[in-house]
């Protein structure tokens, strides 16, 4: 008697803990969609005008209540894993970022924040995308619950891997999307 109770209480918390996962969205594209053209490359050499290279907009809810802080981290799961994009020292209190995040160091949105220079296709600050032009690739984006306020090891001149391990490190918990381009 005492294990189909059990049974039965395990069932009835599941949808709890299922409402209240960590979890990445975006509203430009759905989890495995089409990433949009103005969220590519533009140093791909094509003339195509709706590419701008702008981050999309990304939300995330269900966060750790014991997260002190959040990254992203943007990757080419069919390019080894290339690094594409990363943001880091987003505030406990965002749950998302706005489309376009400005290619600085420090970017005005979200405040305190810091971003990776990419060395790669382009080098710049912060958002690189999608730069396949004749093969479809997926690209991830991974918000990461961080313990810490601030990843203080890190600086301008930080590379996206030591950024990456640093991010792992911190980590508490994670929520992912994926999008091909």
């Amino acid at each position: 008697m005492l294990c189909a109770v059990t049974a039965v209480c395990a069932v009835s918390v599941t949808p709890a803990v299922a409402s209240n996962a960590f979890a990445l969205s975006s509203a430009a594209f759905g989890n495995g969609g089409t990433i949009p053209k103005v969220h590519e490359c533009t140093s791909g050499g094509g003339s195509d005008p709706a590419k701008k290279n702008q981050s999309p907009p990304l939300a995330w809810t269900g966060g750790p209540a014991a997260a002190k802080s959040y990254a992203i981290v943007m990757r080419d799961l069919d390019n080894a894993n290339l690094i594409h994009w990363v943001i880091y020292d987003i505030p406990a209190s965002a749950t998302s970022l706005p489309q376009n995040v400005d290619h600085t160091y420090r970017p005005t949105t979200p405040s305190g924040s810091r971003q990776i220079y990419y060395r790669g296709s382009a080098s710049l600050y912060g958002y690189q995308g999608p730069c396949s032009p004749s093969t479809v690739n997926t690209y991830e984006f991974v918000v990461h619950a961080l313990n810490q306020t601030s990843l203080t090891a890190l600086n301008s001149s930080s590379s996206t891997q030591t950024a990456a391990r640093a991010i792992t490190a911190a980590s508490i918990g994670t929520a992912r999307i994926t999008g091909e381009s």
